[in-house]
C-alpha cells in the first residue's frame, strides 16, 4: 500500500533473537546457519532494494516521457514508485546506451557479453534479444530488404454489394466482413484452409458459419472482443451492434449502442470493457461495454478541427489510442485521461488520413492517406519515420497494415488492381501481386497470428490469402 512502512528489527533485537533459537532449538539455528551462509545478506538486499527502486523510477520516467502513461500508471503502482519521480526523462536511454557500448568493448576483448544479474554491482545482463524491427536503428537502408515468401489466394465467398471492411479476431481463429448489402459474414479459418487444400471427405467446405443482418445501413467497421465470443460492427445507421456468435441460430444483435453520428470505425479495449467509435463527430466515442455510458475527451476545443474521423485503434495494451481524419491528421491519445497527447496536424497533406494503427511495442504509428501515401510516425516526438511510396490510394478508404511479425506493410494499388508489400525497415517494394479482384479491393487486413491476411472491395468478393509454407 502506498505510503506504507516496512518495520526493520534493529541488530540488538535480531542478536537477541538469534541466540534464543540457537539454544532451544539447534537443528533450526543449523538450517538457519546454512540458509544464511547462502542467501542471506543483509547489506547486500538492501543494496538490492536501493537499486531496484533506482531502476524503477528509471522505468517510470521513460515510460512517462514517451506518453506511455497508463504503462507508467501500472508500473508506478506495482512497484510503489512516485509516479512524478524526478529523474531526467532520457536517463535510461543513456545508461543503456553506455552499456551496449561497454558490451561491445567486452566482446572486442573476448570478455563474455552475458553476465549474470549482480544488484549490488549494479551490473545489468543482456539478454541478447532485440525488437522485430526497430526502426530508429537505420535510416537509410539500400540493398538488405528482406523477400517476402509468396502467397496463395483463393475467393471464399461473396457478399450482395461491396465488401466494405474485414477483421481478424485476436486469436486469428475467425474472421469477418462486413458489407454495403447490410450484412455481415463470419468465417472460421480453418475451415477456409481446409476449403484452399481441398481434400474433404465430407464434401464442399463452407467456411462462413454465421451470416448476421440487422443493420439498416452499409457497414463500415468490425472488431472482436479480446476473451469472449462477441463481434460488433459500426455502421452508416448510427449504431454500433453485438453478436454472440457462440449461439448457431442467431443472426440478430443481442446489444445495441444508439450514436448520434454515423459510426465509421470501431475498436475494443484490450480488457474488453470499453469500446471507441470513430464517427462523423471529431471526438472519439469512448463506451463503457457494460452500462453504454459515452465518455468525450475534455479538450475539444484545442484540437481545432470539425473533421470525420476515418479510423480508431487502441494500442497494444489500452495506453493508447489513434485517430486518422478525414482532413489529412493523425492524433494519438491518452488512454486513461483521454487527452491529446500527439497531433500531426497535415499527416497526410490535405488528403483523408484513411487509417492508423500502432506497432505492438506502441513506439510508431502507421498511416495511410489518399495522397497515396503510407507513413511511420514516431510517437514520441511526432517525427516522419518512414514513408512508402509507390502505390495509387486516392479515392478509397484504404488500409496499409503490417505482416504478423512487423517485418513488412501491405496495402493497395487502386490503379493497377495490386497488393503492394514493402520492407517495413527499408522502406523498398519487395512484391506486387495481382490482386485476382475483378474490381478495386477496399480492404486488406493481416491475421495478427500467422502469414495469412485478406482482401475484400468493389466486386463484392472476399479473397483469403495464405503463406504457401503453411500447412492445412
Amino acid at each position: 500500500m502506498a505510503g506504507s512502512t516496512v518495520p526493520i528489527l534493529s541488530s540488538v533485537t535480531q542478536t537477541s533473537l538469534l541466540k534464543n533459537l540457537e539454544s532451544k532449538h539447534p537443528f533450526r539455528w543449523q538450517l538457519l546457519t546454512q540458509t544464511s551462509q547462502m542467501e542471506i545478506n543483509l547489506d547486500q538486499t538492501l543494496q538490492e532494494g536501493k537499486l531496484f527502486r533506482q531502476v524503477n523510477a528509471l522505468i517510470v520516467s521513460h515510460l512517462r516521457h514517451h506518453n506511455l502513461t497508463q504503462a507508467a500508471m501500472a508500473v508506478a503502482s506495482a512497484t510503489m514508485t512516485p509516479l512524478s519521480t524526478e529523474v531526467p526523462s532520457n536517463k535510461l536511454l543513456q545508461l543503456v546506451a553506455k552499456g551496449l557500448a561497454a558490451e561491445k568493448d567486452e566482446a572486442s576483448r573476448g570478455v563474455s557479453s552475458i553476465a549474470s544479474f549482480n544488484p549490488a554491482s549494479g551490473i545489468l545482463a543482456s539478454d541478447g534479444t532485440l525488437p522485430a524491427v526497430d526502426f530508429s536503428a537505420v535510416q537509410d537502408t539500400r540493398g538488405a530488404s528482406k523477400i517476402f515468401t509468396k502467397h496463395e489466394t483463393r475467393h471464399i465467398s461473396e457478399h450482395k454489394n461491396v465488401a466494405r471492411c474485414a477483421r481478424f479476431s485476436p486469436d486469428g481463429k475467425f474472421l469477418a466482413t462486413g458489407s454495403a448489402d447490410t450484412s455481415i459474414k463470419l468465417f472460421e479459418v480453418s475451415k477456409i484452409k481446409q476449403m484452399m487444400v481441398g481434400d474433404s471427405k465430407d464434401g464442399p467446405v463452407r467456411p462462413v458459419i454465421r451470416t448476421f443482418y440487422d443493420h439498416l445501413q452499409p457497414i463500415n467497421d468490425l472488431d472482436f472482443h479480446p476473451q469472449n465470443t462477441i463481434l460488433i460492427s459500426g455502421a452508416k445507421d448510427n449504431t454500433i451492434k453485438f453478436f454472440d456468435f457462440s449461439k448457431t441460430v442467431a443472426r440478430r444483435a443481442f446489444r445495441v449502442i444508439q450514436d448520434t453520428h454515423n459510426v465509421r470505425s470501431v475498436c475494443f479495449h484490450p480488457s474488453g470493457e470499453y469500446l471507441l467509435a470513430g464517427t462523423d463527430h471529431p471526438i472519439a466515442h469512448l463506451y463503457d461495454v457494460n452500462t453504454f455510458k459515452c465518455y468525450l475527451s475534455a479538450n475539444v476545443q484545442e484540437l481545432n478541427t470539425n473533421s470525420a474521423i476515418n479510423q480508431v485503434r487502441y494500442s497494444s495494451t489500452g495506453g493508447m489510442y489513434v485517430t486518422a481524419y478525414k482532413d489529412g491528421s493523425v492524433r494519438v491519445w491518452d488512454g486513461v485521461s483521454g487527452q491529446c497527447v500527439r497531433s500531426i496536424v497535415g499527416a497526410h497533406v490535405s488528403a483523408e488520413a484513411t487509417s492508423a494503427i500502432f506497432t505492438k511495442d506502441q513506439r510508431y504509428v502507421l498511416s495511410c492517406g489518399k495522397d497515396s501515401t503510407i507513413k511511420l510516425w514516431e510517437v514520441g516526438t511526432g517525427r516522419l519515420v518512414r514513408q512508402y511510396l509507390g502505390a495509387t490510394h486516392s479515392q478509397f478508404r484504404s488500409q496499409a497494415v503490417f505482416n504478423v511479425t512487423e517485418e513488412f506493410i501491405l496495402s493497395i494499388d487502386e490503379q493497377t488492381n495490386e497488393v503492394v508489400i514493402w520492407d517495413a525497415l527499408t522502406a523498398e517494394k519487395v512484391a506486387r501481386w495481382q490482386s485476382n479482384h475483378v474490381g478495386t479491393p477496399r480492404w486488406i487486413e493481416h491475421s495478427p497470428v500467422e502469414s495469412t491476411f485478406v482482401t475484400c472491395g468493389t466486386d463484392r468478393s472476399v479473397r483469403f490469402w495464405k503463406d504457401l509454407s503453411l500447412s492445412g
